[in-house]
């Protein structure tokens, strides 16, 4: 068995140039790297993506070398679980938080392969032997109308609904997050990053930039890029690079001080539970001047409209409008015991429509030896009858010829009840006298179910 790997890596995360809170949260460690991008304005996505962090770290906790893909697959999707309920406590502790929710992009490394876990906008990339390719697929809007062949990827990047996300942490919904596993080799590096960096980012500048100098230099070197370029956002990226025993080698002394980081609002809010003032933008400057720097806008922003359609108009912050409205988290349980109460109700009206057809249903059939018409259709269900004897005759089966008492065994079908007294006159008229061999018409009477056959 060969030696396992190893990553180096590094991660920042930056306010950026114009919003006033680092909602996106980031960890790297030995065995994982993950960015969760809190949605919410108002409603504290700091505190969805910090929550969603301080879960999901717990899987970098102890080695998951030796496990297989199930199990690798299984702790991933466990712990975006965890983040999920963890998230749902808080907004039950406090409904001001009642729609927040935050992305999470997970990579958990064993030493040979990746363990891939992903909801939402935030993205992983593998940059091999010069290319890279992007691991996730955006659970957006646009994504959505790019698959069904709509839009060009070109024309997502404008799209006036550019910014709503499907899929999330909310505490709520259940979010089926993708999962997959992914095995690396010595000379991969990985990307995972916000869509402050993405948004502003084409894939080519990125793989220009993913593809220089130290895991460290690619992640500033990339947050500073999508904010020249313009991003508005937060912005978060995780760079580590996968070595085998050589390149660990080389990179021991490296190696030997690098400790997990924590990036972003989980950091923010571990060293101050209460915010106060503005996180620090580490981008005021460049290496050839000023970057122009905005200030933070400080005005109210109005109320996200409950109409989807209606989520990006002017003068709506994006980020507030990201996450397609849902209903609020609180009386849960009442809309879950409307909703079973409703499927029920359906059930049932199914159920009775169903049975009033059926007993408008007739055939003709044969009880211990004798002519019995029947009420309902000639099947049955497990444990469940569908007819009854409805009408009894004074016809005995032994009277009728072979091809006649066969079919009467088998039930000959009828359009009504008319109809089946019909068939059971024709059979009378045809009967066989045992004695002459000729035939004689016996009249059938009107009985109650358990007259049938006696």
């Amino acid at each position: 068995m060969s030696a396992p790997l190893r990553l180096h890596w590094s991660a920042i995360s930056d306010v950026g140039r114009v919003r006033k809170d680092n909602q996106d949260s980031g960890y790297a460690g030995p065995w994982l790297l993950a960015v969760c991008d809190g949605v919410g304005g108002a409603a504290r996505g700091d505190i969805a993506s910090s929550t969603a962090i301080s879960q999901v770290r717990k899987l970098d906790d102890e080695s998951p070398a030796g496990l297989d893909a199930e199990h690798l697959l299984s702790a991933v999707a466990g712990a975006l679980h965890r983040a999920h309920d963890r998230i749902g406590e808080l907004v039950d502790e406090d409904p001001s938080l009642s729609g927040t929710s935050t992305t999470a992009t997970l990579l958990f490394f064993d030493g040979a392969q990746l363990a891939v876990g992903h909801v939402g906008d935030s993205r992983a990339y593998l940059m091999r032997e010069g290319s890279i390719s992007q691991l996730t697929s955006d659970h957006t809007f646009v994504q959505s109308l790019i698959d069904e062949g709509r839009i060009t990827p070109e024309e997502a990047l404008v799209h006036p609904h550019r910014n709503v996300i499907l899929k999330a942490l909310d505490g709520m919904h259940e979010a089926e997050p993708d999962l997959f596993m992914l095995t690396v080799q010595p000379g991969d590096r990985l990307l995972v990053c916000s869509d402050g960096a993405t948004a502003s980012l084409g894939d080519d500048r990125i793989c220009d930039i993913l593809g220089t100098g130290t895991p460290d230099y690619a992640a500033i070197e990339l947050t500073r890029a999508s904010l020249e370029a313009g991003s508005t956002d937060n912005v978060t990226c995780i760079v580590a690079d996968v070595l085998d025993p050589a390149g660990a080698e080389a990179r021991a002394e490296d190696l030997a001080d690098l400790q997990p980081m924590l990036v972003g609002a989980a950091s923010e809010l571990r060293r101050k539970p209460a915010r106060s003032g503005r996180p620090t933008a580490l981008f005021r400057g460049h290496r050839s001047g000023d970057t122009g720097e905005m200030e933070p806008i400080d005005a109210d922003l109005p109320d996200l409209p409950a109409d989807v359609h209606a989520i990006h108009t002017d003068p709506i912050d994006p980020e507030s409008a990201r996450y397609a409205p849902r209903a609020p988290h609180r009386f849960a349980w009442l809309r879950r015991l409307l909703g079973l109460i409703t499927v029920v109700g359906v059930a049932w009206v199914g159920v009775a429509a169903a049975w009033t057809w059926v007993q408008d249903q007739y055939y003709v059939g044969e009880v211990d030896g004798q002519v019995c018409i029947f009420r309902g259709v000639n099947s049955s269900l497990p444990g469940v009858s569908l007819s009854e004897p409805y009408e009894a005759t004074n016809i005995s089966t032994d009277r009728l010829r072979p091809l006649q008492a066969d079919g009467v065994a088998s039930g000959l079908a009828a359009d009504d009840l008319d109809d089946a007294r019909g068939i059971v006159e024709n059979l009378a008229k045809q009967q066989v006298t045992s004695d002459e061999g000729t035939t004689s018409t016996t009249a059938t009477t009107p009985a109650d179910v358990g007259t049938c056959g006696s």
